[in-house]
């Protein structure tokens, strides 16, 4: 098993819990999320940025 960095790039969207599930759903596609942080917001994009470790 392997720790790994990664960022990911998120669409914003209306209702928190769709947003978390939409996170969760992303990181899951690279590993097992260890943690994670929302460390940006694009609003004119409607984007926002994540950070997160990951295991392989």
């Amino acid at each position: 098993m392997t720790t790994h960095f990664i960022t990911a790039e998120i669409n914003l969207q209306e209702n928190p819990l769709k947003l978390k599930q939409e996170i969760e759903q992303k990181l899951n596609t690279e590993g097992k999320p260890l943690r994670w942080a929302v460390t940006d917001i694009d609003e004119k994009k409607q984007k926002a940025k994540v950070e997160a470790i990951v295991t392989k």
